[in-house]
């Protein structure tokens, strides 16, 4: 995935967080948090888990503690190639 894919993921997840930023912060976090678990794919997790291991730039406050929450375990998670 290039840079501008990276730039989409971060305006996608800045995106989520203002629908939710009308309620309390940890409740604006665990609902955008909560929205990129259910509805993003595998990839685009891991290419924001490797965004936030470069510091996270662009993500507003919400979006960021969100994509910690959401992400940062993808990067670590085995990847099913299938098989036995």
């Amino acid at each position: 995935m290039s840079s501008s894919t990276t730039d989409t993921l971060v305006r996608m997840a800045n995106d989520i967080s203002n629908f939710f930023r009308i309620q309390p912060e940890d409740q604006a976090v665990a609902g955008t948090a909560d929205h990129i678990r259910r509805y993003w794919e595998p990839r685009m997790r891991a290419k924001m888990a490797e965004h936030l291991t470069h510091g996270g730039s662009g993500l507003n406050a919400i979006a960021l503690k969100a994509c910690e929450r959401a992400c940062k375990s993808v990067s670590s998670a085995p990847i099913y190639r299938g098989g036995t």
